[in-house]
């Protein structure tokens, strides 16, 4: 029976991931809006109603991966040990995710992470699907924040600090990358830019852009 249900997940993990590639290749090709779920379907052998079954909404065909790591930041501040502040903890799971080469922060030669994210760019109702979803995000990093300090206002300043500060790293590893360095030559510095970041927020902007 465990040996039954291994099959059948793994079989559903390929057809998900034919889909995913299917469409991402077909948009990359002819643009998000011009292309159909059902021309998906159709190229990734499988029925509408499938790709609908695995994906809720044609959007989905390109954030659904994403949407895993929205929410990194409330986990990470979630599951922090004791003594651990949520800019240590947050400032550990980025660090970690870089020393591991992880596609969702930019530190990855895969061309297909590429192709998604200038898909992303192009695509208005994306960029605003994405925005919300980061959104959300913060949000839910705000309220785990509020519960454990009882205020509410500085865990959102708190919760968009954290969050702003990684997701301006993630921007200049792909700006970087898209630019002309590799993965290899961003990763050599990624973890003191990443020091660097959240130390800002760490140091509650105290002292930044004080003129002299």
């Amino acid at each position: 029976m465990a040996e039954a249900m291994g099959l059948r997940e793994r079989k559903k993990r390929e057809t998900a991931l034919r889909i995913y590639r299917t469409a991402i290749a077909l948009f990359v090709q002819r643009g998000f809006d011009n292309v159909s779920v059902q021309e998906i379907a159709d190229a990734a052998e499988v029925s509408k109603m499938t790709v609908f079954n695995y994906f809720g909404s044609k959007e989905d065909l390109v954030l659904a991966p994403a949407k895993e790591h929205f929410g990194d930041v409330a986990r990470a501040v979630r599951e922090r040990g004791p003594g651990e502040s949520a800019v240590e903890a947050v400032r550990r799971q980025f660090l970690e995710m870089i020393e591991a080469r992880d596609p969702s922060v930019g530190l990855n030669s895969e061309p297909l992470s590429r192709q998604v994210r200038r898909l992303v760019a192009d695509t208005p109702v994306l960029v605003e699907r994405a925005f919300v979803s980061f959104q959300k995000a913060t949000r839910g990093l705000a309220a785990i924040l509020a519960e454990e300090t009882g205020d509410p206002m500085l865990a959102t300043v708190a919760a968009a600090m954290l969050s702003s500060a990684r997701n301006a790293l993630i921007e200049e590893f792909h700006r970087r990358i898209a630019e002309g360095e590799t993965p290899d030559e961003v990763a050599a510095d990624a973890t003191e830019r990443a020091h660097r970041a959240f130390a800002l927020a760490e140091n509650g902007l105290r002292d930044y852009a004080r003129r002299p």
